[in-house]
């Protein structure tokens, strides 16, 4: 984030703002003082981070599906933004192929739609498309994928998420780029994160979430596949980088527009039995785990390291919090709401200790609620 004056009264379009890592943009944004208007299915899970930080007491929440152009048309047409950030996702390998159809029309006709309807609306000026790390071609390699590299995805989750990159690819050079050396109107930009990782995740066959689960329960946490190893990096270090590129976007959308990695420095891309093992050592009260293979079990990748040098070298973007710090504060946000406290507060604390950590000093003035 270069400039937090940039966000104090812009108005900013929001999909999938109930979901866990729309739930924490849509905090920060109102933190910065962003006029805030969202479009999303009620929250994936129960509980969650929207209801319980009570998100929509800031923002505009609009209840829809990114499958419906008309749906996102109108409320994009009545909310006027400047800046789109589209997180609205199935965002689930496993549950992929459990329902392949539903994955492919929310993760490619929803940006499709998006899309489409900024094409149709003259007030946006800077878009960015949040995909995923796996829409890479992974060869499980110790090859650190990087924006030039083939896109693929072996599941259909992964793959949905390299035709929404095509997608955007396709709209931005046939809509929205300049033909004739003017400059474009628009910015169109793809962010690829890693593993997202912090408080208020209650996501099914995630693993911090599967391991909280069970220590809430007095139960081991049962670890599936302790050797893969994933890019892990907590939410508000890609938060920090989407909306870094959005502010750049909208002052030079010809050069930034394209694809950017937001992935956590290379020691930081550790294999599932060690996270569980640094997570259990920060919760501590008799928290442990237990490793079980599963018989039978759909695909998933062993290996995937991302390359995040371009958003380090033209952004001005970093991982500020090493992994096992991370992991303390999330351990300190869990612990926080079981002991009362209130999960907004705690939330918007997290905020602004990292924009005290990254150097920037918050907006003291901060959208009104809308009721």
């Amino acid at each position: 984030m270069n400039d937090t004056r940039f966000w104090l009264g812009r108005r900013v379009f929001v999909t999938g703002h109930t979901g866990f890592k729309g739930s924490w943009l849509c905090l920060w944004l109102q933190q910065l003082g962003a006029q805030v208007t969202g479009f999303s299915l009620d929250a994936p899970t129960q509980p969650s981070l929207f209801a319980e930080a009570e998100v929509a007491r800031g923002m505009q929440s609009v209840s829809g599906d990114v499958r419906d152009l008309a749906a996102i048309r109108d409320a994009m047409n009545a909310a006027r933004p400047e800046v789109v950030f589209h997180l609205a996702a199935q965002s689930l390998v496993r549950r992929s192929y459990v329902d392949p159809v539903d994955t492919y029309g929310t993760n490619v006709m929803g940006t499709v739609h998006v899309l489409d309807a900024v094409r149709q609306i003259g007030s946006v000026r800077a878009v960015v498309n949040v995909t995923s790390d796996k829409c890479y071609e992974n060869l499980e390699s110790t090859h650190a994928y990087a924006e030039s590299d083939r896109l693929g995805g072996y599941d259909p989750y992964s793959n949905s998420k390299a035709c929404s990159e095509l997608v955007t690819a396709a709209y931005q050079r046939s809509f929205f780029a300049s033909a004739t050396g003017a400059v474009a109107r628009v910015g169109i930009a793809s962010a690829r994160a890693g593993n997202v990782i912090g408080g208020g995740d209650w996501a099914v066959d995630r693993l911090v979430p599967d391991l909280l689960r069970a220590f809430e329960r007095g139960a081991p946490a049962i670890v599936r596949r302790p050797r893969a190893v994933r890019p892990w990096q907590h939410v508000l270090e890609p938060l920090a980088g989407y909306l870094a590129l959005a502010e750049r976007l909208h002052r030079s959308p010809e050069h930034y527009s394209g694809a950017w990695n937001f992935g956590p420095r290379a020691d930081d891309m550790r294999a599932v039995d060690e996270i569980a093992a640094a997570l259990t050592s920060a919760l501590g009260d008799g928290a442990s785990f237990t490793v079980q293979a599963e018989a039978s079990a759909p695909h998933e990748t062993g290996l995937l390291l991302l390359d995040a040098s371009k958003s380090r070298r033209e952004l001005g973007w970093g991982s500020w919090l090493e992994l096992e710090e991370a992991l303390v504060w999330i351990a300190q946000w869990h612990r926080a709401r079981q002991a009362g406290a209130s999960v907004r507060q705690i939330t918007l604390e997290q905020i602004g200790r990292y924009e005290a950590r990254i150097g920037v000093t918050a907006t003291e003035t901060t959208a009104p609620a809308v009721n």
